[in-house]
C-alpha cells in the first residue's frame, strides 16, 4: 500500500484502490463520479480528484438529487461545492422517482439512468462508492431472499449498465470505516442521508441490526467473509458461463416462435450446468428470469419425463417434443 510521509493510512488506502480501478482506462477518457455527499462517495471523489489528472483522465462529479426528502436540494448543492473545492467539475441532476417497484429500487433505477446519460455524452465510465460493507449487506440480503448464486455474487468491481456505459466500483475492498477516516483526515464533512438509518428499508436493518449481531456472536471478520464468498461465486459463475458458451451453439436450434434444446445434451450435463443452460436460454430468447422452482420443472422434462404437458413460464411455455425441449413465446390473449 502506498504510504508517503504524513499521508494518512486511510487516505492512502482509498487512493490506491482508485488508482488500480483507473489503471484500465485509456488516457484522455472520462470518469463520472457518483457523488451523494456521504463519506463513501466523498472519499471516492477526493481520491479521483488526486489520481485522475495524473493519468490524463477527465473527471466530473455528478450529484443526483432524488427529491425524496426535505433539504435534498441544499445537500446536493453542498456536495457539488465540495467536489469543486477538490478540483473536480461538478453538476447536480434532479430526477423523478416513481415508487411503483419500491422506493429503493425506483431511486436506484432513476439514479443509474441519470448517471449513464451523463457518461454517454462524453464516453465516460461511471464510478460509485460502494464499499466492502455494502457488498456484505448485498450478499446477506440475497441469502435471506433465497435468490440463488447470481444474487450471492454481490456487486462486481466492474460491470456494464444497460446503456453500455462501464460501471466501476473501486472501493469494494475498502471498509466503510476507512472512507470515514479518510474524510476526517482530509477535513471533509460528509452528509448523512436520513434514509441510511431508516429501518423501513431492509438494507438498513441488515446494516444496523443483523451484521452487528453476527459480528458479536460469531466474531469479527463476518463482512470480509461475505465479500470473499461473493468473489468466489463470481469466479464460479464465470467458469459456468464459459462452459455454456462452449456447448450452447451445438445443442440449441431455432423453432417456430421460439427455440429448442436437445434433451440428450441436457441429460449428459451435470444438474448445475443443465439448470444454467435452461435459465440462459429463457433469458437470452425471451428476456425473462426463471425461479429455482420453474427451472427444476423444466429440467424434469429431461430427467423425469412421464408425458407431462406444457409448463407455463415467464414470457414463454416449455414442452417436450421427441428428443427436444421446445420453448415458445406466450401468445397474448
Amino acid at each position: 500500500m502506498e504510504h508517503r510521509p504524513g499521508l494518512d493510512p486511510a487516505v492512502a488506502e482509498v487512493r490506491l484502490a482508485v488508482r488500480r480501478a483507473l489503471g484500465g482506462l485509456a488516457p484522455g477518457s472520462g470518469v463520472v463520479v457518483a457523488l451523494s455527499g456521504g463519506a463513501d462517495s466523498l472519499a471516492l471523489a477526493s481520491a479521483v480528484a488526486f489520481e485522475a489528472p495524473k493519468r490524463g483522465l477527465q473527471a466530473i462529479a455528478v450529484v443526483i438529487d432524488h427529491g425524496l426528502q426535505e433539504g435534498s436540494t441544499d445537500a446536493a448543492a453542498t456536495a457539488a461545492d465540495t467536489a469543486r473545492a477538490l478540483g473536480l467539475e461538478a453538476r447536480v441532476v434532479r430526477v423523478e422517482v416513481s415508487a411503483g417497484d419500491g422506493l429503493e429500487a425506483a431511486a436506484r433505477a432513476a439514479r443509474y439512468e441519470a448517471l449513464a446519460a451523463e457518461a454517454l455524452d462524453s464516453g465516460a465510465a461511471v464510478l460509485t462508492g460502494h464499499t466492502l460493507d455494502d457488498q456484505a449487506e448485498t450478499v446477506l440480503l440475497g441469502l435471506a431472499r433465497g435468490s440463488g448464486g447470481a444474487s450471492l455474487q454481490g456487486m462486481a468491481p466492474s460491470s456494464t449498465l444497460s446503456s453500455g456505459v462501464a460501471l466501476l466500483r473501486p472501493l469494494l475492498g475498502v471498509r466503510r470505516a476507512t472512507t470515514r477516516a479518510a474524510c476526517a483526515a482530509e477535513g471533509l464533512e460528509p452528509w448523512d442521508d436520513p434514509h441510511n438509518v431508516d429501518p423501513r428499508f431492509a438494507r438498513v436493518r441488515v446494516r444496523e441490526r443483523v451484521l452487528p449481531v453476527l459480528e458479536a456472536e460469531l466474531g469479527p471478520g463476518v463482512a470480509e467473509a461475505l465479500a470473499r464468498t461473493a468473489e468466489q461465486l463470481r469466479e464460479d459463475a464465470e467458469a459456468f458461463a464459459d462452459m455454456i458458451d462452449e456447448v450452447i451453439e451445438d445443442i440449441v436450434e431455432h423453432a417456430e416462435a421460439g427455440i429448442s434444446v436437445s434433451v440428450a445434451a441436457l441429460a449428459a450435463n451435470p444438474a448445475a450446468l443443465r439448470n444454467r443452460i435452461i435459465r440462459h436460454v429463457v433469458a437470452a430468447e425471451f428476456g425473462e428470469s426463471l425461479s429455482r422452482t420453474q427451472t427444476l420443472e423444466v429440467a424434469r422434462l429431461v430427467t423425469d419425463w412421464s408425458g407431462q404437458g406444457p409448463i407455463d413460464l415467464p414470457g414463454c411455455r416449455a414442452h417436450r417434443a421427441g428428443g427436444r425441449i421446445v420453448f415458445t413465446a406466450n401468445v397474448p390473449r
